[in-house]
């Protein structure tokens, strides 16, 4: 038996485009949209079924952790329930596909107790550029849920300073997305790498030698 080769992987530049996002405070959720082939329609539950003249899709929803549902216990905040109750609304705003964001606003975390709306924010905001539509709610009350990307604060080469200059902002002024709100920090996604970074305001990513 030979041994396997396995090459090393390319290394990104690091100096290479970043976009900064404001860091929500909510649940991180995505929403699915999937196709649905003739020969599967009959296992899709209604609720869960989009048809389009010929063609069929069917709707999903999910948190960090796992599949969710409406239902008490199935369900996280409420957002599979608002999935489903948009289902053709999201259909068209977002296509097919698996879209991530942040679930947040008022009652899903306590961090936004100033705010009197809903959100879901979506984290490729290249894709979703412009994107700012409002959806009902669900839970009985007259709150819209707004469906955008996170907001966009710094967007150029790699910088340190730019990062902490939009941390410092941040902490100065508190949310972006979310006035009278204090910020939670940022996401930094690295165009070359393809990978996210988060820094926060609470101290907690710095190292032992800076505490």
């Amino acid at each position: 038996m030979t041994i396997e080769f396995i090459k090393w992987p390319k290394t990104p530049r690091l100096f290479r485009e970043i976009v900064i996002t404001e860091k929500l405070d909510g649940t991180n959720s995505a929403v699915i949209i999937e196709d649905v082939t003739t020969e599967d329609v009959e296992h899709v539950p209604s609720t869960e079924l989009i048809v389009r003249g010929p063609y069929l899709y069917r709707v999903g929803a999910q948190s960090r952790n796992r599949i969710i549902t409406p239902g008490k216990t199935t369900d996280n905040h409420g957002f599979a329930a608002w999935v489903y109750k948009n289902k053709e609304e999201l259909f068209e705003i977002l296509g097919v596909g698996r879209h991530y964001g942040e679930w947040w606003g008022r009652d899903i975390q306590k961090r936004y107790e100033n705010s009197v709306m809903r959100g879901f924010a979506l984290f490729n905001t290249a894709k979703h550029e412009g994107l700012h539509e409002w959806l009902p709610g669900v839970d009985g009350s007259d709150w819209e849920v707004l469906v955008e990307p996170v907001m966009t604060l710094y967007k150029g080469p790699f910088s340190e300073q730019a990062i902490r200059e939009t941390l410092s902002e941040l902490d100065k002024h508190g949310s972006a997305m979310s006035p009278f709100d204090k910020a939670e920090g940022i996401v930094v996604f690295h165009t070359q790498s393809r990978q996210t970074y988060k820094v926060t305001l609470d101290g907690e990513d710095k190292g032992k030698w800076e505490l």
